[in-house]
This record gives C-alpha cells, sequence and structure tokens, in this order.
C-alpha cells in the first residue's frame, strides 16, 4: 500500500520543475499531478475489487503491479502536462491494485477490532513512506530530472512486484469466489451502499481524506509562495506525517481495549478544535512556519485517528464480498478525496487561511454523518450485531 502514496509525495519536489519544463503559468494547474493520480486510483478500484474477488488476491495484484510499471516509465517520458496529466491518472489506475486489494486481504484474515489494530500497523507503515518521500524526491533531483524520479518509482513497483510473488499467498476463501456480472455488481455495490454504517464511515472518510490530500497537492505553493522556504517544505512535511504515524501507533495498541468507535468519534471532535483554532489564527494574524508545523501536525495525527478506524467500521459488514465492498468505499474515497482536495486547493491564494477552513468544512460535514450512522449516540463501542448481511433482498453469507 505505501507504493501509492510514494507515487504521490515524492512528485512533490519535482512539481516546480514540471512547471519550467512545461510552461506552466497558473501554479494551482500543477496541483493537478496529484489529484489526476488519486482521482485514477479511485476509478482503477471499482475493476481491480471484484475482479480479486473472482480470481483471487495474489493473481490480481500482480498484473496491477505491472501495469503500473508500464504507466510509470510512459509517464516518466511525457512531452506535455496534458499527456503527463493522462499518464498519471493511468498509472494511478493501476496503483489502485496496490490499495484495494491489501484492504481485501485484511478483511480475508481479520475482523472486528482486531481488523482495527491491523490496518493501523499498516496505516503506520503506509505513512513512513510520506516521511521520507519528499526528502527521498528531493535528494532525486540532485542527480537526476523529474523524469528520472518516474524511472525509479518504476523500479519501486517491480521490486514490489517480486516481493508480492515471492511472498504472499491466496487469502481468498473459495467459497467467497464471485464471478464478475453485472447483476452481482449491482448487488454488490448496492449493498454496500445501502448498509447505513458502511456508506456514512465510507463518506466520513472520504471528507477527511480530502483535508489530507489538499495538504498535500498545496503544500509545494504553501513554502515556496508564502514562506519563501522552499527548502522546509520536506523537513515539515516529515514532521507532519510524523504525528500521524505516532498516531497510527497509538491505535495500533489500544483499538481492542478501547474501541474503534470512542477512539474515532475523539479523533474527529478534536479535528474540529484544531482547525477552528488554526482558522483563526491564519485569517487574523501572520502565522510562523513553526506555529503551522505544530497546528498542522496535530491535525494530521487527529485525521490519522479517524480515518484508520472509519476505515475498518465500513468494512466489518462486507466479509463476504470484501474485494467488491473495497472496491466502492475505495471509489468514493479516493475519487470524493481527489475532488474535495481539488476544491480546497483552487481557494488559494497567498495566505494559508482556505486549508484549516476547508479541512474544518470537511470535518463538519463528516461529524454530521457520523451522527447519522450511529443515531445520534457517540463515544459508545456498540456490540456486533449478529448479521448485517442481508440487506436490499440480498442474501450474502455471514464472514
Amino acid at each position: 500500500m505505501a507504493l501509492q502514496a510514494f507515487a504521490i509525495d515524492t512528485m512533490l519536489p519535482s512539481l516546480p520543475d514540471m512547471g519550467k519544463d512545461f510552461a506552466v503559468r497558473d501554479a494551482n494547474h500543477l496541483q493537478w499531478v496529484v489529484t489526476a493520480f488519486i482521482m485514477g486510483a479511485g476509478v482503477g478500484q471499482i475493476a481491480f475489487g471484484p475482479l480479486s474477488d473472482w480470481l483471487g488476491r495474489r493473481r490480481v495484484l500482480l498484473a496491477g503491479l505491472g501495469f503500473y510499471v508500464i504507466a510509470t516509465l510512459l509517464a516518466g517520458m511525457s512531452p506535455s502536462l496534458e499527456w503527463l496529466l493522462l499518464l498519471r491518472f493511468l498509472q494511478g489506475t493501476a496503483s489502485a491494485s496496490s490499495y484495494v486489494i491489501p484492504r481485501s486481504i485484511v478483511r480475508d484474515r481479520y475482523d472486528g477490532s482486531t481488523m482495527a489494530r491491523v490496518l493501523s500497523i499498516i496505516f503506520m507503515v503506509f505513512l513512513l513512506v510520506p516521511i521520507l518521500a519528499p526528502s527521498l524526491g528531493q535528494a532525486m533531483l540532485l542527480v537526476t530530472s523529474w523524469h528520472g524520479v518516474f524511472q525509479i518509482l518504476a523500479l519501486a513497483g517491480c521490486s514490489v512486484g517480486v516481493w508480492v510473488y515471492i511472498r504472499l499467498p491466496e487469502t481468498l476463501h473459495p467459497e467467497f469466489k464471485r464471478v464478475p456480472s453485472a447483476r452481482a455488481l449491482f448487488e454488490a455495490g448496492w449493498f454496500t451502499l445501502s448498509n447505513r454504517t458502511s456508506i456514512c464511515y465510507t463518506v466520513a472518510q472520504t471528507c477527511l481524506f480530502g483535508g489530507i490530500l489538499a495538504y498535500v497537492s498545496t503544500v509545494p505553493q504553501i513554502f515556496a509562495s508564502t514562506f519563501h522556504r522552499r527548502d522546509l517544505m520536506a523537513p515539515v512535511f516529515a514532521f507532519c506525517a510524523g504525528w500521524m504515524g505516532v498516531a497510527a501507533f497509538l491505535n495500533s495498541r489500544f483499538v481492542e481495549r478501547i474501541g474503534m468507535r470512542r477512539i474515532s468519534h475523539t479523533g474527529l471532535s478534536l479535528v474540529l478544535v484544531l482547525t477552528l483554532v488554526h482558522s483563526l489564527i491564519a485569517l487574523y494574524g501572520p502565522e510562523p512556519i513553526a506555529l503551522f508545523a505544530g497546528l498542522q501536525g496535530l491535525t494530521m495525527a487527529c485525521l490519522a485517528l479517524g480515518i484508520s478506524n472509519f476505515n475498518a467500521i465500513a468494512m466489518q459488514p462486507m466479509g463476504a464480498i470484501a474485494g467488491s465492498a473495497a472496491s466502492v468505499q475505495g471509489f468514493i474515497s479516493m475519487l470524493g478525496g481527489a475532488s474535495i482536495a481539488s476544491l480546497i486547493g483552487q481557494q488559494w491564494t497567498g495566505s494559508i487561511a482556505f486549508l484549516p477552513v476547508g479541512t474544518l468544512c470537511c470535518g463538519l460535514v463528516a461529524f454530521g454523518l457520523i451522527l447519522l450512522a450511529e443515531r445520534g449516540v457517540l463515544f459508545r463501542n456498540q456490540p456486533r450485531p449478529p448479521t448485517d448481511t442481508i440487506a436490499a433482498g440480498i442474501d450474502i453469507p455471514a464472514s
């Protein structure tokens, strides 16, 4: 899963160089190098999830990684920004295999709070890449151009493919194999969307993910044009990602004891408080880099507490259709998150305030959705119902 984050964050130091090579006049257009990848990742999940429910996790993941390597090499040869955006979209589409299928594998093997703990550990490893990737991307530019960065990404994809081929067993239970068909896909999609827990927590996760992506896609502009300290972008980015890693680690240690809902609801509440404070500071006074890094780091940590647990809660009722459900949920999260990030990012005019204000709005929408999902009762770990697999006339075996 970290391969996908590597393909996003390693690009950030290269964006100004891409802008110069392609003669981009509006720096906001470079945000699409990130958002095009994320949108492709969302679309790709619609295919890879159902295919993995039919053909198995392992072989579909290997095919996706091969597609990823080819798309990455072609993206590094792009003659224009338009071609780059198209190939980044295809690269993102291929990378969806490395995002949706691992989530399905986790759901094949684990359930409940244990699943949340495992996802938190994976999320913690996933966050090691954002800590290192911008610095690695900056270091790569000392010895190569942005074209070479894509070649290194392709090499990383090959390495992961070899590791998967050697080490990963098949985890899909034979009785859960589902041959793709229009009816089966519709039933799985409808079941995922009609389940209150699944859809509310998925859209809430999407809102929080949009806030993170808005930060990722605009941080080069913030440090280059607002702070005028492009050299500090990588260490501050690593600092904020480090807070997310700490949060994911603590979640993995305590989620089985405290509970997914109690931790995630607390994290979301703290997001609202932190972004409100940050918005007021950014709107009414000059904000130094140290204060920006501190508030943004704490906000990212609380977002991590929400997202990792929201993901597990949304997947909990989906055991028998884990691949298809992960596809639908991932499609919503990726495509919705990219759209939200683009909407927030386009509000940038030189002031930092757009970022905390946008994240605050995302948090408020997520809070309303969680209230709806939990019927107004928060911070309470509800027992799992005996079955949550009969919906809209669909009979799916309980996990």
